[in-house]
């Protein structure tokens, strides 16, 4: 499945989105990404509709979407507008155009990923063969987005360990300190401001020196 083959984060994520569209009787497609627990982000729709139903329902920290996530269940809304567990958000949804909506999350093991999303302008669209469809793009989904997150977190790890060396090494030039001195600094003066260390290293390679704490 091409969902492997994304280079990044938001290139997968959107692949999954296109191939949903492909392969399920859907209108409109979203996923949302779990952060910080078992919050939620917009991570990519193909349509602003999407966009606005996902932020509407975390912004009210209640709907489908999330109880998806939060229970690691699939909800299947057949009539969306005359859903009764979630009002608000079903005549939002109703406002919105939207007939029937299948959310189903995203995990690899124990770690969430996110949830995806599949809308219909049309109630009662989704078949079972759609949400069996719907489940197995959802597990493939979850490996290919957990492993596009994974190497993007090993990208910053490794941007952020040159950075500070660079930075270390212009403290030890201009303050003729050893590596372990240089780093000491970065260290106190990252702790003194509360400030992150790759943060504090950028500073250095900017201001080539180390700001003045005011």
């Amino acid at each position: 499945m091409e969902l492997h083959g994304a280079d990044g984060i938001e290139e997968t994520v959107d692949a999954v989105l296109q191939f949903a569209l492909r392969a399920v009787n859907c209108t409109h497609a979203g996923l949302a990404l779990a952060v910080r627990g078992r919050r939620a982000e917009v991570g990519a729709v193909t349509d602003p509709v999407v966009e606005k139903l996902h932020q509407f329902q975390i912004d009210a920290a209640d709907g489908p979407l999330l109880a998806s996530l939060t229970a690691q269940v699939p909800i299947h809304i057949p009539n969306a507008p005359a859903e009764t567990r979630w009002p608000n958000w079903a005549a939002a949804a109703g406002a919105l155009g939207i007939g029937s909506v299948l959310d189903v999350p995203l995990a690899v093991s124990v770690q969430l990923v996110g949830v995806l999303s599949l809308y219909s302008t049309e109630p009662n669209a989704f078949s079972a063969d759609d949400e069996a469809v719907a489940h197995i793009l959802a597990r493939h989904a979850s490996v290919a987005v957990a492993a596009a997150r994974k190497q993007e977190s090993l990208t910053q790890a490794v941007d952020a360990r040159k950075l500070v060396g660079q930075a270390m090494g212009i403290l030890m030039m201009k303050y003729d300190v050893d590596d372990d001195r240089a780093f000491a600094i970065l260290k106190r003066y990252s702790q003194d401001t509360n400030t992150k260390l790759r943060d504090v290293a950028q500073q250095v390679v900017d201001a080539r020196s180390l700001p003045a704490i005011t």
